[in-house]
């Protein structure tokens, strides 16, 4: 009768290619070159707008929870459906009720969230001798909120459906392009809404 295997020794098998650090790093270095580019181009259009966060602080404190807000939201997206697509119940359908579910909860949470970094970034403004009304910082915060959110559910489904169909892994190339995304249009979405509202 043979030993059984020694559950701390790990299993002796190749790692699938894949997961393999050459085509990982070919991968992940002209994708993340084209992103840094366009995270420059985000930072010149956030240059516009210096004039108007210093003379409304609540913009100000709005403009990098925001931008980090709707990456984590589309972040959290992109693990949901990636691992929907490993374990082979991924459909681009929208009778597709796990599809339908994320959609949802991304607007619930950008909803929830949105509002409360409203409030937030108003008392914070108020404190630092801003003169916007409650009412225009939580306009400006779920409108813009409301309009990444939308921009996660489609970046994020395009993302997965494009890794898929063009052979790449989705865990190594959804994240960093849906991040970059809502960092450069969230800066675009944010500032329209203000032009609009403030």
């Amino acid at each position: 009768m043979s030993a059984p295997p020694d559950a701390s020794e790990p299993p002796d098998r190749p790692l699938p290619d894949e997961w393999s650090i050459p085509r990982i790093v070919r991968t992940m270095v002209p994708l993340l070159a084209v992103l840094s580019v366009l995270q420059l181009i985000s930072g010149t259009v956030l240059q516009t707008y210096e004039a108007t966060l210093v003379q409304y602080p609540a913009l100000l404190v709005l403009v990098p929870v925001q931008i980090g807000t709707a990456g984590n939201l589309a972040s959290i997206t992109c693990s949901r459906l990636t691992t929907q697509l490993h374990l082979g119940t991924y459909e681009l359908s929208l009778s597709n009720p796990e599809l339908r579910a994320n959609a949802g909860a991304v607007f619930a949470l950008a909803g929830t969230v949105f509002g409360v970094v409203g409030i937030a970034a108003w008392a914070i403004g108020l404190a630092l001798g801003g003169a916007l009304g409650l009412g225009r910082v939580l306009l400006v915060s779920l409108s813009s909120g409301m309009l990444l959110a939308g921009l996660v559910v489609v970046t994020s489904v395009a993302a997965v459906e494009a890794s898929y169909r063009v052979g790449l892994n989705p865990d190594d190339t959804t994240i960093p392009v849906v991040t970059n995304v809502c960092d450069i249009a969230g800066v675009l979405i944010l500032f329209a809404v203000v032009t609009l509202v403030v």
